[in-house]
């Protein structure tokens, strides 16, 4: 079993990579392309500053989902 902190630490600086060492390897490649799919279109749309808010939100996201994939 993997430690809950580590997969959510992991997980947010590379969305999906905590789901995947947690053992779910699909949840962690589609985390993954959904990541590359918001950010081409939220760089293609928006400023910047609006592309780093999305991604930490979502970074969270994924973090808080592995985090309860290991709880």
């Amino acid at each position: 079993m993997v430690n809950a902190i580590l997969a959510a630490i992991l997980s947010f600086f590379i969305p999906g990579l905590g789901q995947a060492v947690a053992g779910d390897i699909k949840k962690g490649i589609i985390f993954f392309v959904v990541a590359l799919i918001i950010g081409a279109i939220a760089g293609l749309i928006f400023n910047n500053w609006i592309v780093w808010i999305i991604s930490i939100i979502y970074g969270l996201y994924a973090a808080y989902d592995a985090y309860q994939m290991t709880q």
